[in-house]
């Protein structure tokens, strides 16, 4: 235990120490142990003053000064919030931090806890105006230093970008990366060669997906630098379109939108590519028109229908002589193609007709008509039953008349969810959206109007 020589108060002191890297810690005697030595020798030459080391150090190896999400510098504040520290002892005061903001909430919680500070090589104190001075003063270089630093490590990011050198992240497939350069894998460039000479023949990037999926190619599995190993995963239509479109397979590396050329070799020739190119731009065009057809025609039931385990049934359609047929279909098979499909694709019209002949039958009902009425005049929202009813029924008559849009806003009011089960379908009612639809058939609605067209006629 230490003795506190003189009649002074104790003032027990709590050393804190970081390193940016921790390139060097495994060795016997790092900078981590250095701060610590420097630190417990200061404090034991104050022993006059009654500093007394705590029985805890805090390390925080290998974390950045221009932030405060360190584990022992959170441990360290979280003391001092239980008044278990009088004075923070640091080697220098960029340890502490090295952002001006972050160091300001410190002081803050070291002025509400009654804490000073002290640094063992700059010979400051933070409870003397003058040492408050210098803090800020050699705090603010400090900030500009790792502000300057920042930019020359992007600066230097960007130049070996633009030399063609690779900067992290995950290799494409085809490629393993040596020495921050893109190396050609044979076995993964053949299968990239031979994915760009198979879409030339299918022309589709759904038809490829499938057979990819069925042959289990994946993107790129790698392992980093720290010994990770990333395992690739299925290859969907998206990450095909990608891979189509990645200009590296034609020896270029990008930064920040721009092209390069690298220090890589090919995959792709440019014959291979240009085809490619030709018809994705075809595809482009094609797709844009098809989502202006599906927006003329858009599915009626679109993000009510389930599958058997639940998840949502998305429109998909084909074009055959010149005719258009809609389906429903899984979002395993939209994604991957027929092969991963977790429910057989359903006609559109076939399962929109059902729907609507069960909503036909409800409308035209009027004894289900006023046994809703009466549900909501229990809440305390009275309604004229006889005009309601009127209204509900013939709107089941000229429901086919209605614009596609006002057809798929009603069926949204009337079901919450529609489930495929065995024998047919099962419907769950919108509670809420029932009695926004009873409302519309009010007095001087358009509920009203219609009863009064179909009275004229």
């Amino acid at each position: 235990m230490n003795a506190v020589i003189g009649n002074k108060p104790p003032k027990r002191c709590a050393v804190y120490c970081r390193v940016s890297s921790d390139e060097r810690l495994d060795q016997e005697f790092n900078s981590i142990d250095a701060q610590k030595e420097a630190g417990h020798a200061f404090i034991a030459s104050q022993r006059t003053e009654g500093w007394i080391p705590v029985t805890d150090d805090y390390d925080d190896p290998g974390f950045s000064g221009g932030t405060m999400e360190r584990p022992a510098l959170k441990r360290l504040l979280a003391d001092i919030e239980k008044s278990k520290i009088d004075i923070v002892v640091v080697y220098k005061i960029d340890r502490l931090s090295r952002s001006l903001a972050d160091f300001a909430r410190m002081v803050e919680i070291f002025d509400r806890r009654g804490v000073s500070f002290s640094a063992v090589t700059q010979q400051i104190n933070s409870a003397t105006s003058m040492g408050r001075l210098m803090l800020n003063v050699l705090l603010s270089f400090a900030q500009f230093e790792r502000e300057v630093t920042g930019e020359r490590i992007r600066d230097k990011f960007a130049a070996s970008k633009k030399k063609g050198l690779w900067m992290g992240g995950r290799p494409p497939l085809g490629y393993d990366v040596v020495q921050r350069r893109l190396v050609v894998n044979p076995l993964e460039a053949a299968i990239v060669q031979r994915i760009f000479a198979d879409f030339s023949r299918l022309q589709s990037v759904t038809a490829l997906v499938r057979v990819l999926s069925e042959e289990n190619v994946t993107t790129k599995a790698w392992t980093t630098q720290e010994g990770k190993f990333n395992p690739g995963s299925p290859i969907d239509k998206k990450a095909l379109s990608y891979l189509l479109r990645n200009r590296i397979y034609r020896g270029e590396l990008s930064y920040r939108g721009q092209w390069y050329p690298g220090l890589h070799e090919a995959i792709v020739d440019e014959k291979a590519w240009a085809a490619v190119q030709a018809i994705l731009a075809v595809e482009a065009h094609r797709r844009a028109a098809d989502t202006v057809a599906r927006g003329r025609s858009d599915a009626l039931l679109r993000g009510l229908l389930h599958d058997a385990t639940g998840a949502k049934l998305h429109t998909t359609f084909t074009r055959k002589n010149g005719r258009e047929y809609r389906y429903y279909v899984s979002k395993a098979e939209k994604q991957f193609g027929a092969a991963a499909k977790t429910c057989e694709r359903i006609p559109a019209d076939a399962i929109e007709s059902a729907t609507v002949a069960q909503i036909k039958t409800v409308l035209s009902s009027p004894e289900a008509i006023a046994a809703v009425c009466r549900l909501i005049e229990t809440e305390g929202a009275p309604l004229d039953e006889a005009p309601i009813v009127l209204g509900l029924g013939q709107l089941g008559e000229v429901w086919e008349q209605l614009y596609a849009a006002e057809r798929h806003r009603l069926v949204n009011l009337m079901i919450e969810r529609i489930d495929l089960v065995d024998g047919g379908l099962k419907i769950t009612w919108h509670p809420l959206g029932w009695r926004e639809l009873l409302r519309e058939f009010g007095p001087q609605t358009i509920g009203a109007e219609l009863v009064e067209l179909e009275a004229v006629a």
